[in-house]
């Protein structure tokens, strides 16, 4: 039991303090080559955005933040599994938390879409035309690319790992069969989906933080301690990163961070069997989504009537008058208290 508990804190530890210790420089470097977009979302339909967006500071601060949060995930992960490789011992290769069967893939999943995620962030930085102003056709073929990442992974864990079955609280399983793979890339578009929160200093950060601890906690019950230890490690990441975007933010998590990190949410609820307690651990990353497809279906199907002042939901806040902290604030203690139901309901329904 101690020596798990040690193979989830220390890898957290190193994350956090490599990502402290990296901010510095590559902080330097997004604002050497001035890494954010060149074009603001402000036009003159977006009278109620204008009234809080600053438009002055998205156009002067760097969008490639989440940069720092998947290269210290990497890093944490290579230095404990070149000490267990090189200075080989039961203790060193115990907390190894690398395996092929739990965290190589969720890994693989960050890399790939935070790569992706790093392609649109350099799009919205050099790019020209309607693709820089992120327009409705590249949000597509985004999507797209999230569709054919996820159905890599539903392949991967159809024909690699054997998984037909999903777990459903208090309800046993059902068995989906080869329906596996789409249901798994619907779930990961839905999730990804939810990276429209990232639109208020701190506020994706924090989410995501108390998510991936809730995951931590819920893969710990499991007795999956790799995937609880990469869990971890991926909070002490993203706390890095918080430390420099809470107001006024050093630089914006971006595209890098938040598709990586929302396809890899989906792939670690699918391995620790809980995707039907996704929703409830995510549950900010829900509201903010079906804010925005709620607004969607009003104005088209009610001749531009609106259910928001603007959506997502947290910026309808700040156009109520809510201050950017205050919306911050209780938007960490609604996903800390959905956490903590999730993990209630993780642990209990088995």
């Amino acid at each position: 039991m101690i020596l798990n508990l040690v193979k989830i804190f220390l890898p957290t530890v190193v994350a956090l303090l490599i990502g402290l210790f990296i901010t510095p420089t590559a902080s330097h470097f997004f604002y050497k080559y001035k890494l954010w977009k060149k074009y603001s979302r402000n036009n003159a339909t977006l009278t109620e955005f204008q009234k809080i967006h600053n438009e002055k500071e998205e156009l002067n601060t760097p969008r490639v933040g989440g940069i720092i949060i998947w290269v210290s995930i990497l890093f944490s992960t290579l230095i404990f599994y070149l000490i267990s490789i090189f200075f080989p011992s039961p203790v060193t290769e115990k907390i190894n938390f690398l395996s092929k069967n739990q965290t190589l893939i969720p890994l693989l999943v960050l890399l790939f879409g935070s790569f992706l995620g790093l392609w649109d962030d350099l799009i919205q930085v050099y790019g020209k035309g309607k693709i820089a102003h992120d327009d409705t056709s590249w949000r597509k073929w985004k999507a797209l690319l999230v569709v054919f990442i996820s159905l890599l992974i539903g392949l991967w864990f159809f024909y690699k790992l054997g998984m037909t079955s999903i777990h459903i609280p208090f309800g046993g399983s059902i068995d989906l069969g080869i329906l596996v793979i789409p249901f798994f890339v619907l779930v990961a578009l839905a999730t990804f989906s939810g990276g429209v929160i990232d639109g208020i200093d701190g506020l994706s950060g924090g989410v995501l933080a108390s998510i991936f601890s809730a995951y931590t906690v819920i893969a710990f019950a499991n007795n999956q301690i790799d995937i609880a230890a990469f869990s971890a490690v991926t909070t002490g990441a993203i706390l890095a990163f918080l430390w420099f975007n809470v107001p006024p933010a050093r630089f914006y998590m971006g595209e890098t961070g938040m598709i990586g990190l929302t396809i890899t949410l989906a792939t670690i609820a699918f391995l620790t069997d809980s995707v039907f307690i996704l929703p409830i651990v995510a549950m900010p990353l829900v509201i903010s989504s079906l804010s925005v497809i709620l607004q969607m279906l009003s104005k088209k199907f009610r001749n531009g009537k609106k259910v928001f002042k603007i959506a997502p939901i947290h910026h309808h806040f700040e156009a109520l008058g809510w201050s950017s902290y205050r919306v911050v604030m209780r938007f960490w203690i609604f996903s800390l208290a959905f956490s903590v139901v999730g993990i209630i309901l993780a642990v209990i329904s088995r």
